[in-house]
């Protein structure tokens, strides 16, 4: 906490202990008023305007804080004021001070509540963006929540200030007007106790609950309503019919099928998806036959001869379809109809909630699951037709190398791509419009990644917005533009790279008017349903997260939610998502980094491990990259880690299991790992933090307490003459 915020926290500690300590409080009592009620009466209507300012500021003062006695304040507006004008100074006062009281609340301690506890809030954040007014409305119409302890803990919300005002006075009103009301009374009246009776505040309650069953009933309503439009059939064929045999789809249909539960899977291509056929397979072992290529020309380092590297690039790529098929198996249609899915190849078009067209037939199931991906976005580029360009689903026919390529895009698939095909001998040019690659990196692990590129020999040049493609008698050639000016590159082939876009087209969601986000994917909630609450995505078609394992992890919530029919939902939980680049060195990340945490506005503490100091990196020639670690500020709960080096994603995985048991860094410390391994990094990291923390005032004590232990010196016991 900085000092402007001790300074007005003292202040307002010393006014509200004044208040107390010097008996002001006695002023704010009910017989105090009654007192003085006939003079208070007489002076506001002799002195409205001075009278009424003075009673607004006075009221306003109190609320914003914090300080007991707003019901006699709202009881005395309506005796010296009367209904109307009583009512008027109320609401607005009431409003104006507990708005007071929720930006002091927030300015104090909303920064620390949301840095401390971010990870565990960010479900409550949504739904107060979402519905916070909302809420809010309601607490105020009941009286049995605490007046300043809605101001305090709505402070700590990201509830905007507007809302908050509005939705407080707009739900406090009838209250409002009934103590005021009441407040004609205030003569007779012997004790604020009798007047928040229990069947008041069961009335209030009653009225404050009503907004939130409205609400719980519309969209109990807005749930069905969407399928009555459709008839329901009396019969169904299968409990889910699942659209898509990737990873997304196979995992979801094996759920189905291991409950027990009717299910089809649909898949108009290959089984398997992207990541069997044009993803995570080919490209893993593309890149571990240019791995290989580099090791061999680094020989010389390990004390090997040095030779020149002869690449078979039919072979390479014959390899790449040679694990395709050892791993095909396992995502086969055999398979699966042998754990009770109903396979069938074709297309699936959706007829209604409750009706898919496979192949013509109609089959009418209980829920659908949409699991059909994405693919490569290929933008509309002036002379794009012209040149021979191929995407991360087409690469994979090239059988001739080619010299020069040009990859255009600087994510992930665009630079693990980019240095498997240089290592494998073609000149690569990497070109990038952001103003680095990996932008979802930090910049110094762009920075280290692209270092390493060029000192590869691969070209990347970032900031470059491209124009146009052509062809001249020589060459290809891409023209872009710089903040240098205009750049030209010839390639004899370009490799696409600029992300990847939804599949939501030509399978019936457009006739059933499905709503789309602006990334192109399906809108879906915390439970995975669109729209329609029978219809459930998963995987890349649902984002926000285009991974295999995210893919996988989707389609469970997806496929438990679809059988239970609405009787029970789970929420999919994003709380630890990790991914990793699969370049050299590897880049593999969980959880926040510095950059997602700072455009946050969460505080960390940030420790450093450097794997130049790892004898295992060292001893195998790869003694390069960090492990970064983002921990809560004075604890040592993970808030993310991100490693640049080898076999990153490896290392990642112990981090992945602490974060997503809730164990700290003190815990890995504890770990004994083999040495020398290449895991000791996250021991040596885990270490770091702690001897950070060790409390260096209590050293020279240590000192003195071991030197008594020794006991005196030889020197000191000699005796003079001796």
């Amino acid at each position: 906490m900085n000092k402007s915020k001790i300074l007005v926290l003292l202040a307002i500690t010393t006014v509200i202990l004044a208040y107390f300590g010097l008996d002001i409080d006695r002023f704010v009592t009910l017989e105090y008023i009654q007192g003085r009620l006939t003079e208070l009466q007489v002076y506001a209507r002799d002195n409205a305007v001075t009278a009424s300012l003075v009673y607004l500021l006075a009221y306003i003062f109190f609320t914003a804080l914090s300080v007991p006695g707003a019901l006699l304040f709202t009881l005395m507006g309506g005796a010296v004021f009367g209904l109307v004008w009583g009512t008027v100074l109320v609401s607005f006062a009431s409003s104006i001070g507990a708005t007071l009281a929720f930006l002091v609340s927030r300015w104090l301690l909303r920064d620390w509540v949301q840095s401390r506890f971010g990870s565990y809030l960010a479900p409550v954040n949504r739904g107060m963006e979402r519905d916070g007014s909302f809420y809010l409305f309601s607490i105020r119409m009941v009286p049995l929540f605490p007046f300043f302890a809605v101001n305090l803990i709505m402070g700590l919300t990201t509830i905007r200030v507007r809302d908050y005002y509005l939705a407080s006075q707009a739900g406090m009103l009838l209250a409002t007007i009934l103590f005021v009301n009441a407040g004609a009374e205030l003569a007779r009246i012997t004790s604020l106790s009798g007047l928040v009776s229990p069947s008041l505040l069961l009335s209030f309650a009653l009225v404050g609950l009503f907004p939130l069953a409205a609400r719980f009933l519309v969209g109990f309503l807005r749930q069905r309503r969407t399928p009555l439009k459709f008839s329901r059939p009396s019969h169904f064929d299968v409990n889910v019919l699942v659209i898509g045999g990737g990873s997304a789809g196979l995992v979801a249909s094996l759920i189905v099928a291991g409950a027990k539960a009717k299910v089809m899977l649909v898949e108009k291509h290959r089984m398997g998806g992207d990541c069997l056929n044009t993803g995570c397979v080919p490209s893993k072992a593309l890149i571990r036959s240019g791995r290989v290529a580099g090791y061999l020309r680094r020989s010389a380092e390990f004390g090997l001869g040095a030779g020149s590297v002869a690449v078979d690039f039919p072979a390479v790529m014959e390899r790449v379809q040679s694990i395709i098929r050892r791993i095909e198996p396992n995502d086969s249609v055999a398979r699966f109809t042998s754990l009770g899915v109903e396979c069938v190849q074709g297309e699936a078009v959706i007829r209604s909630p409750y009706c898919v067209a496979v192949n013509g037939r109609e089959v009418t199931t209980r829920a659908i699951i949409v699991a059909t991906g994405a693919r490569p976005l290929v933008p509309d580029i002036p002379g794009l037709d012209q040149v021979d360009h191929v995407t991360s689903d087409t690469i994979w026919d090239t059988r001739e190398l080619p010299q020069r390529l040009l990859v255009v895009g600087g994510g992930p698939i665009g630079c693990e791509l980019a240095q498997a095909f240089h290592q494998l001998g073609a000149k690569v040019t990497l070109v990038d419009l952001a103003p680095r690659i990996m932008v979802r990196e930090d910049a110094e692990v762009s920075q280290e990644v692209t270092r390493q590129f060029r000192k590869d020999g691969i070209t990347v040049i970032t900031g470059c917005r491209v124009k146009g493609f052509g062809r001249t008698a020589e060459s290809q050639i891409m023209t872009g533009e710089t903040d240098d000016g205009e750049i030209s590159v010839g390639f004899d082939k370009v490799l696409l790279a600029m992300g990847r876009k939804p599949n939501v087209e030509g399978f019936g969601l457009e006739a059933l008017r499905m709503p789309i986000t602006p990334q192109g994917s399906l809108e879906v909630n915390e439970f995975l349903q669109t729209a329609y609450p029978n219809i459930y995505a998963c995987g890349d078609v649902a984002g926000p997260y285009q991974f295999t394992h995210m893919a996988s992890f989707q389609a469970w919530f997806a496929a438990l939610n679809a059988l239970m029919g609405g009787l029970r939902r789970t929420r999919v939980n994003y709380r630890v998502v990790p991914w990793a680049t699969f370049t050299s060195p590897e880049v593999a990340r969980v959880g926040l980094n510095e950059q997602e945490a700072r455009e946050k506005g969460i505080s960390y503490d940030l420790t450093r491990f450097n794997l130049d100091d790892l004898d295992r990196a060292i001893a195998d020639g790869e003694d390069h990259g960090f492990i970064k670690v983002l921990t809560r500020p004075g604890g040592d709960r993970i808030l993310g880690v991100t490693i640049v080096g080898y076999h990153a994603a490896e290392l990642l995985a112990e981090f992945v299991m602490a974060m997503t048991h809730g164990l700290g860094l003190k815990k890995i410390a504890a770990v004994t790992h083999i040495y020398p391994t290449l895991n000791e990094a996250n021991k040596f990291a885990a270490n770091a933090w702690r001897k950070a923390r060790v409390p260096t005032g209590i050293m020279p004590w240590l000192e003195r307490f071991f030197a008594w232990q020794r006991g005196p010196s030889r020197s000191a016991q000699r005796r003079p003459g001796n």
